[in-house]
């Protein structure tokens, strides 16, 4: 009997050879008739599971923040009180950019092109970052957690504290700074913000 090879398995593979050609090649010269040639067919075929050389970077953009936004709500969802929530939603995101930065600059930089260009996966993960800790701070809010009762006042001040630990492009302008280090000054920095909700001034 003739084996049929799946969507999904041939839509993995082209991915996983792109990621191998960003990585070794850059983004900018990575091509699809590249990857169509390592995959073992034709462009045309790969065109047919991503429509451009944008929406394969997307893709591969996305698979790598899916992990963060999935434990992000995952703690958003959890037990622990919100100031612990958010401290930890806050943190996570910072290591894991950090990680991505010292294991996979090339795929991280992928990441900076879509902020830069403003495109939908940037978009996207942005939105779902700002809707957990939105979701943590509310709830701090209702159960009396943060005195600061104001969630726009809130937000603002964790998103403009928190920018330059959790923000990609000016985390990959720290790229020489040791992690531990930023990782110590963002405590620091997450211990303020806390105290100031929690106080309900700054």
């Amino acid at each position: 009997m003739q084996q049929t090879t799946s969507p999904d398995s041939v839509e993995s593979r082209i991915l996983e050879i792109a990621r191998a050609h960003i990585r070794k090649f850059g983004a900018a010269r990575a091509t699809i008739v590249g990857v169509a040639q390592d995959a073992g067919m034709t462009h045309a075929n790969v065109y047919r599971y991503f429509p451009s050389k944008a929406t394969l970077f997307e893709e591969i953009t996305a698979s790598w923040l899916r992990p963060i936004e999935t434990r992000l709500r995952e703690v958003a969802e959890g037990p622990a009180p919100a100031h612990d929530k958010l401290e930890s939603m806050l943190m996570t995101v910072h290591r894991a950019y950090r990680q991505k930065i010292e294991e996979d600059l090339a795929l991280f930089d992928l990441l900076i092109e879509a902020l830069e260009g403003d495109r939908p996966v940037a978009r996207r993960h942005r939105a779902r970052v700002q809707s957990e800790v939105q979701r943590v701070v509310e709830e701090g809010i209702a159960s009396g957690a943060f005195a600061m009762s104001d969630r726009r006042r809130a937000m603002a001040l964790i998103f403009d504290a928190a920018h330059r630990f959790i923000h990609p492009i000016a985390l990959r302008l720290d790229k020489e700074v040791s992690s531990a280090a930023l990782a110590a000054r963002f405590e620091t920095i997450v211990g303020m913000t806390l105290r100031t909700l929690r106080a309900g001034r700054a």
